[in-house]
């Protein structure tokens, strides 16, 4: 059965900072696959010898990890000497589709095959009855926080689809209840927000010299007056440019303290959220692993772009299901070779959270890995319903 969930779209808008000679390799790597992606035929332009040759290259690649030659294929039932099978398999590299790691070696497919797979022959069906119970069990154990829950529902990801399950946490969109300056000893003062949700936060920040307790006064009322019952989200640029303005009626010193105050709290939601990543050492089980340790420094690498990753999962929250990044697709996966699966989760009122998935070689089992992200996610979703 092929699953109507899944939406499949190339990103490639992250950006990556790890220096000029790899932002040149990540942006020649874009335009390759782009390129690629352009030339190459759809499925229905290939015949049905080409298609099932493919299609079976690409399945055994899954299953093994290892390049599939042409006897390979031959002893799996296609009537056709291996020569025959050979020249397809030639055929299908031509045009992108497959590769050859080494020149004596079989075929795995590249990137842009991958996709072409995944869009269009990958049959995906559900999980089974006792994985079901055990992530419903495991999410709802008694006692059980929400934010336990997105740790727990990580760590049954990486257990269950064998790469790392990954999971960013819901923006806060509660309003601003009241803000507070406090005077510290020394130099330092503490900026106090307290939310309508409850939840109270501080910031430790340096007091510039001279400030008095009027200052510090001054500077809580001009952010109350403009920042109650707003999210920092929605408030924050417009508070910066209002705060040009006003400065003429503030205090230097409490205009100063405002502008640090929101540097305190800068980025808005990001900075407040939280990327939990369960089973790094699933990674390490790869066959393949040890013999391209580069590959792995290099997604473990990626693992530690929080803010990357945040944005690449933000992207997911406006999909209707599951979707898969494959490669070169992404521009932060393409000195690692990975892929994520993820999907969003959200309430019973379909207001979208925050977004669950899960990360590994492009050689993921992607028929197991889709329903298992797509059933944790709405599971963790219904768990902020109660």
């Amino acid at each position: 059965m092929r699953a109507p969930l899944i939406l499949l779209e190339t990103v490639s808008s992250n950006s990556v900072t790890r220096g000029t000679s790899i932002a040149a390799f990540e942006g020649f790597m874009t335009q390759l696959i782009s390129s690629a992606i352009a030339r190459t035929p759809s499925l229905t332009e290939l015949d049905a010898r080409a298609r099932d040759i493919f299609r079976r290259v690409v399945e055994s690649y899954l299953e093994t990890g290892e390049p599939v030659g042409s006897r390979t294929i031959s002893r799996g039932g296609v009537q056709l000497s291996p020569a025959s099978i050979r020249n397809t398999m030639q055929d299908l590299a031509q045009l992108g589709l497959l590769d050859a790691p080494h020149s004596s070696a079989g075929r795995i497919p590249t990137h842009v095959g991958l996709r072409m797979f995944v869009d269009g022959l990958l049959e995906v069906g559900d999980i089974g009855e006792e994985e079901r119970r055990t992530i419903e069990a495991r999410l709802h154990a008694h006692g059980r926080s929400f934010e336990e829950a997105m740790g727990e529902a990580s760590s049954i990801l990486s257990g269950l689809a064998g790469g790392a399950g990954i999971v960013v946490t819901p923006a806060r969109e509660g309003g601003v209840k009241h803000v507070e300056f406090v005077a510290l000893g020394g130099d330092q003062a503490l900026a106090i927000m307290v939310f309508e949700d409850g939840v109270v936060e501080n910031r430790l920040m340096r007091k510039a010299a001279g400030v008095t307790p009027s200052s510090l006064q001054e500077a809580s009322n001009f952010l109350n007056a403009r920042l109650r019952g707003r999210t920092l989200n929605e408030a924050m640029a417009e508070v910066k440019a209002e705060l040009e303005a006003a400065r003429r009626e503030l205090d230097e010193t409490a205009a100063r303290l405002v502008e640090d105050g929101l540097a305190a709290w800068g980025g808005g939601e990001d900075a407040d959220r939280a990327l939990i990543v369960r089973g790094r050492a699933n990674l390490l089980g790869d066959p393949n692993a040890l013999e391209d340790l580069d590959r792995v420094r290099s997604l473990f690498d990626d693992l530690e772009q929080k803010g990357q990753l945040i944005g690449l999962l933000d992207d997911v929250r406006s999909a209707d299901g599951v979707r898969i990044f494959i490669g070169a697709e992404t521009r932060l996966f393409s000195l690692s070779g990975s892929s994520l699966i993820a999907a969003p989760y959200m309430t019973g009122r379909q207001k979208v959270l925050g977004a669950i998935g899960v990360i590994g070689p492009t050689r993921l089992n992607y028929a197991r890995v889709i329903p298992l992200v797509d059933y944790t996610a709405r599971v963790l979703g219904r768990m902020m319903d109660g």
